[in-house]
Parts: structure tokens; C-alpha cells; sequence
């Protein structure tokens, strides 16, 4: 591979790259390019139309399957019993707690004693506790990321978002279990006064 230095031009006629120093005075809307991708030259005029790459091919061994057929066919074997020992202990929705539960209720008549005592409480806590919840929270919260990751392996993903597969249902349920222990570390770090 060679590396392949031009220059490309510049307003003041007769520069040339070795008298290329940086000057008040000097305005170039030209640039010089080092490339090893290509050995031709290539123009590139900030001030008009950019020239358009050619698109990136794909990468000849891209994965598009996170395990062989025969592993991703077990999971899918594995479906009705899932349904049957899995999401059993799935809890409704309408039964799941919330952070607010937890927490002082903004519209109650005592809101404001009660965050002052969360505060006070908050105090007794070593360094140490505190930077452990830090981490608690910043782990839940990255769970969309988890949940991608869910969805890339074969034979469990949620293909609409909305799947009815067992392992889609649960994959679900256990996503918004966990954001709901990222958010009451968040409105408690906050209303503790310590976030």
C-alpha cells in the first residue's frame, strides 16, 4: 500500500504544498488529501457540491444468522413450553409496580416533608452505597441495548415488535421489569438529593 499525497489547488496562484504554512492571511477553500484508498486524485471543493463516494459493499462473510438452524429450531421446539413454565410467572401489567410506589407522591399534601425526610435519610449512606446505586441505575437504564441484543439471535427475536412467540412475550416483560428498577434508581438518587 502507498500513501499518495496531491495538492489540490489554492486562490493564490503559484502555491505550491511545501509553502503551505499557517498564516493569518491564508484562505484556502482548497485542500491537500493523503489517500491509500485509491491511487487517483480526487477534488474535494467545500464550497460547491461534494462529488459522491461510490456505496461500501457488504462484507463477503457477513453473519446473518447468530446460530446454525438446528440450535435456532430447538428454541422454537422449546415455544408452547416456555408458554406453559416461562410466562406463567409473568405478572399482568396492571398488577406491576411502578417507581412512583416507592417514592414521596408529588400530589400529596405532604410531598415536600416527605422528600425533605428521604433527604435526611440519604445522608447516613456511605460514599460507597451511593456509588453502587450509580452503577445499579446506569446498568438498568442501558437495557434497550440488552433487549437489541435479544433481538438479534435467532429462533427468540420479537420479528414486529409485538410478537406473540413465548420468548418475545418475556423478552417484553423482563425489559420493562428491569427499566422499572432503572427508574426508581433514578427518581430516588434524584429526590434524595444525591444524583
Amino acid at each position: 500500500m502507498s500513501l499518495k499525497i496531491t495538492h489540490i489547488g489554492s486562490k493564490s496562484p503559484g502555491l505550491t504544498s511545501s509553502s503551505l504554512r499557517p498564516s493569518a492571511g491564508f484562505s484556502s477553500h482548497r485542500v491537500s488529501m493523503a489517500s491509500t484508498i485509491c491511487s487517483g486524485t480526487k477534488e474535494v471543493d467545500y464550497y460547491t457540491k461534494k462529488k459522491k463516494q461510490p456505496p461500501l459493499s457488504p462484507p463477503r462473510d457477513q453473519v446473518t444468522h447468530s446460530m446454525p438452524a438446528e440450535k435456532a429450531e430447538i428454541f422454537k421446539s422449546l415455544n408452547e413450553w416456555a408458554s406453559e413454565n416461562v410466562l406463567v410467572h409473568l405478572k399482568p401489567v396492571e398488577k406491576s409496580w411502578q417507581a412512583q410506589d416507592f417514592l414521596p407522591e408529588p400530589s400529596s399534601d405532604g410531598f415536600i416533608e416527605e422528600v425533605d425526610e428521604l433527604r435526611s435519610r440519604a445522608k447516613e449512606l456511605p460514599d460507597e452505597y451511593l456509588v453502587c446505586l450509580v452503577g445499579d441505575m446506569i446498568t438498568e437504564e442501558a437495557l434497550p441495548t440488552y433487549q437489541t441484543m435479544l433481538n438479534t439471535a435467532d429462533g427468540v427475536r420479537d420479528e414486529t415488535g409485538a410478537s406473540l412467540t413465548s420468548w418475545a412475550v418475556w423478552t417484553r416483560a423482563w425489559t420493562a421489569e428491569e427499566n422499572r428498577h432503572g427508574d426508581l434508581l433514578n427518581k430516588y438518587l434524584i429526590r434524595s438529593n444525591q444524583g
